[in-house]
């Protein structure tokens, strides 16, 4: 039987409890070192890039790491979500769909930090054991 891995979605304020953990984190990118990000994910986390990483200043960006003992996060893998970061289209006067699907690639951050919340109230629906 082969081991299924699990990340699951967190935001800044959980990285104490996942300390050793894979998890998957979205956020926007406030600044750039050398193989450092930080990122804003509903509070301010560091993380290390692998060299696959290409990010942005500004962008939104899903990362997927392991959360090191200093609360940082080792990157294995990350996806630029671009610069349209904020609130959904429909919040600022567009309707669904009617300039061709602009829901699908906008990264809301009220809307995955309501996902995070949801999936650590509800374990037994989004964690298989």
């Amino acid at each position: 039987m082969s081991e299924q891995l699990s990340s699951p979605r967190i935001t800044a304020s959980h990285l104490d409890s996942y300390q050793g953990r894979l998890v998957t984190l979205v956020g926007k990118v406030t600044q750039l070192r050398g193989d450092q990000a930080t990122l804003d994910a509903d509070g301010i986390v560091t993380v290390t890039l692998n060299r696959d990483a290409h990010l942005t200043n500004g962008h939104a960006v899903q990362v997927i790491g392991k959360v090191n003992p200093d609360l940082s996060i080792k990157v294995l893998s990350s996806r630029d979500l671009g610069p349209n970061v904020g609130t959904c289209s429909p919040c600022r006067g567009l309707t669904p769909f009617a300039d061709g699907g602009l829901w699908a690639r906008e990264a809301d951050f009220g809307l995955c930090a309501a996902v995070v919340e949801a999936t650590h109230r509800h374990k037994e629906i989004f964690v298989s054991s």
